[in-house]
């Protein structure tokens, strides 16, 4: 077999690669833009933003401190207080938004169910309105005078309004309905699409054998929307710690903090306040830290789980 001579290789480089070579190096041709953006648009910040929070001072005034922002942050009572309320959005309103997703998607997945495509709709619709309209819409449904209360004393379930924006127990409160009503869908439409994806048999042998709905839903069900359980939770944990919007236009963080996020705090550190961009850095690398925490113990539990 005649073997290329290096002119000839040299004229036509593909003959001295293989047919694996080529094909991996078309990949990464195609793959290759998009690589560059990621790294640009995603990875580049992230870096740059480390640095950031190495620095203090304002504009083109600042300079290398060390890890003094981060020796900062651990007696920052603001920043504490931003945790503690991302913390109790996080531990009611994730496992809420979860089970109400998982309850209304088994609801929806009814062959029987009349109107389907409406309440799916209906349901789902919230993700995509608005969120100044959205919040616009509570503040008024919850203020003093509103729906809300007025629907509450009409059947004697309060003697007096709550005061929903204004409290900071009731507050959270508001925070929380918010944040469940527009996100629940969003989960639910995941769980509706891993649904349609079980067979039907397997449901009809768990009927013929005697098991209620209830022993379906968690010996059936259940087990197998683990993955998407866990993607769910895992996306819903990241945007509850990154939570800013509702917050912001809701209750602009207050009644005193009461309701103040992370991320509102980042903000109000580079915006509100005087500009404090390489603090405002160390605060947000605590979220990526919580983020990575939480998501390995989530990822933990799981594997021990399905183990």
């Amino acid at each position: 077999m005649k073997t290329a001579t290096k002119a000839e290789l040299a004229l036509n480089p593909k003959k001295g690669l293989n047919i694996r070579t080529r094909s991996s190096i078309t990949g990464w041709l195609f793959v290759l833009l998009a690589v560059i953006m990621i790294f640009i648009f995603y990875f580049y910040p992230m870096i740059q933003a480390f640095i950031l929070s190495l620095k203090t001072g304002t504009g083109v005034n600042m300079e290398y401190t060390g890890f003094s922002n981060y020796k900062r942050l651990l007696s920052d009572v603001t920043f504490w207080a931003a945790v503690k309320n991302t913390f109790i959005y996080l531990i009611v309103q994730v496992p809420l938004m979860i089970i109400l997703g998982l309850f209304i998607s088994v609801l929806l997945n009814d062959n029987k169910l009349r109107f389907k495509g409406f309440f799916r709709t209906a349901i789902f619709l919230p993700c995509v309105t608005s969120l100044v309209a959205y919040a616009v819409v509570f503040k008024y449904l919850f203020s003093p005078d509103g729906l809300v209360n007025s629907l509450l004393m009409n059947v004697h379930l309060i003697s007096s309004p709550i005061q929903w924006i204004t409290d900071p127990f009731w507050a959270k409160i508001t925070i929380i309905i918010a944040i469940t009503w527009r996100w629940t869908g969003y989960n639910m439409i995941f769980y509706l699409s891993s649904l349609q994806n079980i067979d039907h048999s397997v449901y009809e042998a768990a009927r013929i054998d005697g098991a209620s709905a209830w022993t379906q839903f968690t010996k059936i069900t259940i087990p197998l929307l683990k993955p998407i359980i866990l993607f769910t939770s895992i996306t819903s944990t990241i945007g509850t710690l990154q939570l800013f919007d509702e917050v912001m236009n809701i209750t602009k963080g207050g009644p005193g903090n009461a309701t103040l996020t992370i991320s509102q705090y980042i903000y109000n550190l580079s915006f509100k306040y005087s500009a404090d961009f390489g603090y405002a850095a160390t605060v947000s690398y605590s979220i990526v830290i919580m983020i990575i925490i939480l998501s390995f113990i989530q990822f933990k539990a799981a594997g021990e789980r399905n183990g």
